[in-house]
């Protein structure tokens, strides 16, 4: 070999080790960048998995809440009506055992020879004292009853078959309020009658939604409060403030809404009602053989103050109103007809039911959802067959 030979092979044999270390390198960042890619694909499926897996939870655990929610609201629901059952079963304990001393007092009077004048006196002066406080509290100066029904007015015919339409007999503005239906949540609120009588009010009217619906057609506005039977309950009343849009009270009328107040209303189970003497509710029991209770409530308070079963049967009857103490129940046919009052029931006794003559409304056949009565104005406002009518009243001093 020749000198030049191994110069060439000496400067070679570096390069070529440079070269084959210089691949090396390059394949062992290839591995280890082939190795990272896979390590980065296995962390994506991970955290893709991942992310499904808490999809998935989150959908469980909104179907959960969903289930508890609704399991909540049937035990509230539930815990409602325990409670007005175990306060009915109290007000009939009561009762029972009213008549057990009354029948009590009855036994001992006929085995007894002597009457005891004490006795006779005190009972007498008992119910004198009760009757006095009644008068108290229901203000004996109304004293006036209803001797027919002069004449009617149809105001508008928005031609909804149930609802309610009212003044607020407690303030002095003359707003309309408009109840459309016997289950609804929405309050129509107008400036005056000429307002309401405008066929075209969408512009001129204020839209009231209460956060719990009605039930029924029996509910009344008075000092600012619509006062109604809350829909999905048996017997709650709800005292909601119509300024402020928020609920302000609330109770439960032992005994009601079994059956309905009025038999040709059958949506309407509790009827509130507003006269001189301020709130009133008129129900029907199957306990009194379907015959009307009426109950005076304390509006501020939302508690009961008295209540009396009355003789007024609620077969055949459409719709009542209270007026001056006096419970007046208005019946009808089945398939519509004259509608008539041919049942009274004065709480003080005052009127002597037997010797009012029947109380025929005029010049018109056909039903009514509601009839309400206005002390302010001593006026009816009705909602019958669609439409929405005042009727005016005749009236005398009571004997």
């Amino acid at each position: 070999e020749t000198m030049v030979d191994l110069k060439l092979r000496f400067l070679l044999v570096p390069f070529f080790t440079s070269v084959i270390g210089e691949a090396q390198y390059v394949m062992q960042d290839a591995a280890l960048m082939n190795y990272i890619d896979r390590r980065f694909l296995s962390l994506e499926k991970r955290l893709e998995k991942c992310n499904q897996d808490i999809l998935d939870y989150v959908e469980e655990f909104r179907d959960f809440s969903k289930t508890i929610m609704a399991r909540l609201a049937g035990l509230n629901n539930f815990k409602t009506e325990v409670k007005s059952e175990v306060e009915n079963l109290l007000t009939r304990l009561e009762r029972a055992q009213r008549d057990i001393d009354y029948f009590g007092s009855v036994t001992d009077s006929n085995t007894c020879i002597e009457v005891d004048e004490d006795l006779v006196k005190q009972q007498l002066f008992e119910e004198a004292e009760e009757k006095r406080k009644l008068k108290l509290m229901l203000n004996a100066s109304c004293d006036h009853m209803l001797t027919g029904i002069k004449s009617l007015k149809i105001v508008k015919k928005t031609g909804e078959m149930h609802g309610s339409w009212m003044k607020d007999p407690g303030k002095k503005h003359a707003k309309i309020y408009l109840l459309s239906g016997s289950v609804n949540n929405v309050i129509l609120e107008f400036a005056n009658i000429m307002t309401f009588m405008e066929s075209n009010h969408t512009r001129k009217v204020r839209r009231v939604t209460l956060p719990l619906p009605w039930k029924g057609t029996g509910h009344i506005i008075y000092q600012g409060f619509l006062f109604y039977h809350r829909y999905g309950s048996l017997n709650e009343i709800i005292k909601y403030n119509i300024q402020k849009r928020n609920v302000s009270d609330q109770m439960l009328l032992p005994g009601a809404g079994r059956i309905p107040a009025y038999q040709l209303s059958p949506a309407t189970k509790i009827d509130l009602a507003i006269d001189e003497q301020g709130l009133w509710a008129i129900h029907a029991e199957p306990d009194t053989g379907g015959n009307i209770v009426i109950t005076k409530i304390n509006h501020m308070t939302m508690a009961v103050e008295h209540t009396w079963d009355t003789s007024c049967s609620s077969k055949d009857a459409e719709a009542a109103f209270m007026a001056c103490n006096t419970l007046y129940v208005v019946y009808n046919l089945p398939s519509g007809g004259t509608s008539r009052i041919q049942c009274v029931y004065d709480v003080l006794g005052a009127v002597n039911t037997y010797e009012i003559p029947i109380l025929h409304f005029p010049k018109r056949q056909g039903s009514h959802s509601t009839i309400h009565y206005n002390p302010k104005e001593k006026q009816l406002f009705a909602w019958g067959d669609g439409s929405q009518i005042i009727y005016k009243l005749q009236t005398m001093q009571k004997v």
